[in-house]
């Protein structure tokens, strides 16, 4: 049950902000002091990843919880007892599965997907650093085969 009133939520949802993000501006930073250069926000990438990393080909989001869907099983059940529920399972529903779409198009185009949901990395920063750094160091190893077979 929803505990605001209608145009309390309307004003609520109104300052949620689908770029430049709490999460993303920490992850950002911690990357920047880490010496990695990236893009942000990428409008000619399917789904406009959060963080680019354009010379490992690696496209990073940073997913809320509530809005991306996790722990849906948890999370369905809920908002079927809450006000405007379908309006909210429809939407929740098409952004998993766009979130899925965008993965598969991204990984079809050659890119490296890395999705970490907020609490992520609010609660554990180095794990994601960590997590890139892993990824960063693959790719240049795939790189480094790649050249060696040619040769």
């Amino acid at each position: 049950m929803d505990n605001l009133t209608q145009e309390q939520r309307r004003k609520n949802m109104q300052h949620i902000r689908s770029k430049d993000t709490s999460i993303e501006i920490v992850l950002r930073k911690k990357l920047w002091e880490k010496g990695y250069r990236y893009r942000k926000n990428l409008n000619n990438l399917p789904g406009k990843p959060d963080i680019v990393l354009t010379k490992y080909k690696i496209a990073v989001f940073c997913d809320g919880e509530f809005f991306h869907g996790k722990d849906w099983e948890i999370l369905k059940p809920k908002l079927e007892k809450s006000k405007n529920s379908d309006y909210w399972i429809r939407k929740i529903s098409r952004n998993i599965e766009r979130d899925d779409e965008v993965n598969k198009e991204l990984l079809f185009q050659g890119w490296t997907v890395i999705r970490f949901w907020g609490k992520e990395i609010t609660q554990n920063i180095d794990e994601c650093i960590r997590v890139i750094e892993e990824t960063i160091w693959s790719i240049k190893m795939e790189n480094i085969e790649l050249d060696n077979d040619i040769m």
